[in-house]
């Protein structure tokens, strides 16, 4: 880790993936004065699946990360998509298995963001997270940033002291507050129209016991996936499954998400019909359905990109800057793009006459093109274009895939998605033979409790 003489002031707000990856990638730079702020009273294992992409696990291998990834995730093999009458559209080798130097990681959400806290805690010390700190404004002059914080108390909120920092990363989630105060005019989250329904079950392996199944259409869609690696080593598959609804109309012009709470379990008998006969990929989604606990709903929303992220000494990151659809895989890649990406540009502020402000606009600079075209090809079904092709061509079913969409359309879908995603092998794999050793570079050594 080099060595800083100047040590400047971070904030940040909000302790989830890109917020602790923030912390971690800062600190691998040299930067130790950090602190992070978090709304909730506390951290759990809440959550279901997520995907991390190969461009963003290798910058979580050059952080020392990657053991810990193998313990706990599983490293995908591949990717599978079928019509919603079981017939294969694609089947695609994923990460390691594709020819990636690095895998692609299925993982549980909350699992992964324990991990990242646990490597936050080790390397800048258990001080540095403050629980029960929601972010309610900042102010800032030539010299300084001042965050406000407020905190849940009786049932009450409870003004805290300001903190005063030179730097504030607004790492705050779709429900940005630091969005809403630079963009009061936005407005809530513009909702796709679709419902998620997601919920978790360890049954027996399928398929290659680490590949994604992914059926339906743009309308109606299944989604299923192991994330865990300790189920894997005794013999079974934990997976996640994410069934999809179109619940309101494309032409309704109400764009606001239905009101729900993602931490309370929902009847799955209020989307579970429409799915009673779907088979994929050796799966029964009605048994993973009926298997299953507790569910749990998520309005599929998204929002529009903006001019700019960087406003003086503030920056947004993460969903606070360009929330996406869960489409492609892609959110939380991103997030850890967006801290890496932002450490990289804070770093020249203390080897030349960069300003923070100059480092905070260069990040904006680099990032948000590529994250809007992100959004926008979430918006056309991204690489799930695939699914809704099939359905509009051949809403029967068929023998062959090839005679419905040729084969070269069919990979050109993926390909140009992974470019716009900037997760081609190719670039991948180069900065992969160009970062080798980074982990070591930092000596930093991974406790064995991680995870």
């Amino acid at each position: 880790m080099p060595f800083l003489e100047y040590q400047p002031k971070i904030i940040i707000a909000g302790a989830g993936i890109g917020g602790l990856s923030a912390a971690l990638a800062l600190h691998s730079s040299g930067f130790t004065n950090i602190e992070i702020f978090e709304a909730s009273s506390t951290l759990t294992t809440l959550g279901v699946g997520i995907n991390v992409q190969p461009s963003a696990v290798l910058i979580l291998r050059n952080l020392g990360l990657l053991d810990a990834l193998e313990k706990t995730g599983i490293k995908t093999q591949e990717l599978n998509f079928y019509n919603r009458h079981g017939d294969s559209i694609l089947s695609e080798k994923r990460g390691v298995a594709a020819g990636y130097a690095v895998p692609q990681f299925s993982i549980h959400r909350g699992e992964f963001q324990m991990l990242l806290l646990s490597a936050v805690k080790e390397r800048l010390g258990n001080e540095v997270l403050h629980l029960n700190h929601a972010l309610t404004g900042f102010e800032q002059d030539e010299k300084s940033i001042t965050a406000k914080f407020s905190q849940r108390r009786d049932g009450a909120s409870a003004e805290l002291p300001d903190v005063i920092g030179d730097i504030l990363i607004a790492a705050d989630g779709i429900n940005s507050t630091a969005r809403r105060v630079l963009y009061p005019n936005e407005g809530p989250p513009k909702f796709s129209g679709r419902m998620l329904w997601r919920g978790c079950i360890e049954r027996s392996p399928y398929l290659t016991g680490a590949s994604m199944v992914w059926a339906g259409h743009a309308d109606q869609k299944f989604i299923a996936y192991p994330i865990s690696q300790r189920s894997a080593d005794n013999g079974k598959s934990f997976v996640n499954w994410i069934a999809e609804l179109r619940i309101r109309g494309k032409d309704d012009a109400d764009l606001t998400p239905p009101k729900t709470d993602w931490t309370k379990a929902v009847d799955k008998e209020i989307f579970a019909g429409p799915f009673a006969t779907w088979r994929c990929g050796g799966l029964e989604m009605k048994d993973l359905i009926d298997s299953t606990d507790k569910v749990f709903e998520f309005p599929m929303s998204d929002r529009d990109p903006v001019e700019h992220w960087s406003f003086g000494r503030l920056t947004l990151l993460g969903d606070a800057a360009h929330a996406m659809y869960p489409i492609g895989s892609n959110g939380a890649s991103q997030a850890i793009i967006d801290a890496e990406t932002l450490a990289k540009h804070l770093s020249s502020t203390t080897s030349s006459s960069t300003s923070i402000e100059e480092a905070l606009k260069a990040y904006e600079q680099e990032r948000l093109p590529p994250t809007a075209k992100i959004v926008m090809a979430n918006r056309a079904n991204g690489p799930d274009h695939v699914l809704q092709l099939a359905e509009e061509r051949s809403p029967d079913g068929f023998k062959n895939v090839y005679d419905v969409i040729p084969k070269e359309e069919l990979e050109d879908i993926g390909r140009i998605y992974k470019k716009v995603a900037g997760f081609e092998m190719e670039s991948v794999n180069e900065k992969a033979r160009g970062t080798e050793g980074e982990a070591a570079r930092l000596e930093l050594t991974s406790p064995k409790d991680w995870i």
